[in-house]
């Protein structure tokens, strides 16, 4: 069984888009139709995620050999690629396995480099409901509140809220493996290669994940990166400045 996608628009260049830790190709549907004005375009669920199949190995060697498994059901042998954090991760993974795939390339806001796990918090705040007791969105939404104060990532978790029957809610994302292996959403890229085609870094103006610090590193796995800040917005920059994150990106792949 594949990942799931929904796919937009009939270009004669393909684009593929791949979320973030928590997320689905739920929150990309909006970018999605408008990259489908220009591209063939790819929003895929990654494993463990939305509706994709549920494993118990969750790292960024295997979400890349997912990817090339979808790009081959696809008939895919080349395209652009766009991830965000996790998303952003198994695209540069893949670009150093199966670069052959690839155009163009968008990484955003997300560095090669290892980042100590720091999603304590939000695990913490998903675990705490107990869809026995919190039976509808309003009584989950408080539960988390309980615990994350922050209102963009209580509505961003809140996304991942799914009936699983008539009667009960649940996570689409498979909290039990990402919960059990959330060191490895932190790992740096696995080997040593080089992807020499143009990739752009987008990074969010208020965002700490992509540092002046960062550069030299990137540009050793990555020598044709570009960068871009996009304005008035944190890790989230395509739900809190969609209209430059488009324009930015768009202009890149054409």
């Amino acid at each position: 069984m594949g990942l799931n996608f929904k796919k937009y628009g009939t270009g004669e260049e393909n684009l593929v888009i791949l979320h973030g830790l928590f997320g689905s190709l739920d929150n990309w549907q909006s970018l999605g139709k408008l990259f489908g004005e220009y591209f063939t375009t790819y929003i895929v669920d990654q494993r463990n995620h939305g509706k994709s199949p549920h494993f118990n190995e969750h790292n960024y060697s295997v979400m890349a050999s997912d990817l090339k498994g979808f790009l081959e059901e696809q008939s895919i042998e080349e395209t652009h690629l766009l991830g965000h954090s996790m998303g952003g991760k198994t695209v540069m993974q893949f670009s150093i396995q199966e670069p052959q795939f690839i155009k163009k390339m968008i990484v955003a806001d997300i560095a090669p480099k290892y980042y100590p796990p720091h999603h304590h918090e939000v695990i913490s705040a998903l675990e705490s409901v107990d869809f026995s007791i919190h039976t509808d969105r309003k009584k989950v939404q408080l539960k988390i509140e309980e615990t994350i104060e922050d209102k963009g990532i209580v509505q961003f978790l809140m996304k991942g809220l799914t009936w699983v029957d008539k009667s009960q809610l649940g996570w689409k994302f498979n909290l039990k493996v990402l919960s059990e292996k959330i060191e490895n959403i932190g790992e740096e890229l696995e080997g040593f290669a080089y992807f020499t085609n143009p990739t752009l870094f987008l990074r969010g103006e208020n965002s700490n994940y992509i540092t002046l610090d960062d550069i030299d590193s990137i540009e050793e796995i990555f020598p044709m990166a570009q960068y871009s800040t996009i304005e008035n917005s944190g890790h989230w920059m395509h739900a809190e400045n969609p209209e430059q994150f488009f324009e930015e990106a768009l202009n890149f792949l054409k």
